[in-house]
């Protein structure tokens, strides 16, 4: 089965010209844009909200023009009971091997954030699910696989694990080599559950879940910039 989003109309003729441009295109946003960005942040100190509001504008308008996008069926596609199954067995499997791991090397740092900082840990799981899941959901798996999809053509394994290893890349904005590395396995995820749903809402569900562990769990040190931007 051809790669493509869950909102793919059609899939437009893939001539040497646009594969071209698609190829440059998808090196500009994916790989050019987190370099800027991570100056942006780490020396310009822009804040990472601001920094991101030209890439985001850059692939709301490429969609917004392209008539073989279609936003209400992207989010009008759900998911059944079983891969609802299989995202809860995959978390349970992989997040008590996290905890077992976590309990085993850095006991302390166990619910540190939920502990130490309940109002702000509460602030932080309620929040990034919208401010963050969906707008990384939105770019990552539902523009990449519709805008880029056709290059890959059948050739489905291609297109997750360079998505996932795109997905790492764009958190070099971190600062983190561990958020790099968790991220390209976690996008390698996303992407495959996207391949295989085309629902924007399985991703969005199962980044969520583990996001919010992430940062439950007492990993969330390695998710922040470290950076105020402040003063």
């Amino acid at each position: 089965m051809p790669v493509a989003a869950g909102g793919t109309l059609s899939q437009p003729e893939l001539t040497r010209r646009r594969r071209v441009w698609l190829v440059v295109e998808l090196t500009l946003l994916f790989i050019a844009a987190p370099l800027a960005m991570d100056w942006a942040v780490h020396e310009a100190r822009i804040p990472l909200f601001i920094a991101l509001i030209p890439v985001l504008v850059v692939v709301v308008g490429i969609l917004a023009i392209d008539p073989t996008f279609a936003l209400s069926k992207e989010l009008g596609r759900g998911f059944g009971w079983r891969t609802l199954l299989s995202i809860l067995a995959v978390f349970a499997v992989g997040g008590l091997g996290v905890f077992a791991w976590l309990k085993d090397t850095h006991p302390d740092w166990l619910f540190e954030f939920p502990r130490n900082r309940p109002e702000l840990w509460l602030l932080v799981v309620l929040a990034y699910p919208f401010f963050s899941v969906a707008t990384q959901e939105f770019v990552y798996r539902t523009f990449y696989f519709h805008r880029y999809g056709p290059l890959f053509g059948d050739r489905q394994g291609l297109a997750i694990a360079l998505n996932g290893l795109l997905f790492g890349f764009g958190h070099i904005v971190i600062g983190q080599p561990f958020a790099v590395i968790a991220t390209v396995f976690g996008g390698c995820l996303f992407a495959a559950r996207y391949a295989e749903t085309r629902s924007f809402w399985a991703v969005f569900l199962e980044h969520t879940i583990w996001g919010v562990f992430i940062f439950t769990i007492g990993l969330g040190r390695y998710f922040f910039t470290g950076v105020s931007n402040v003063g």
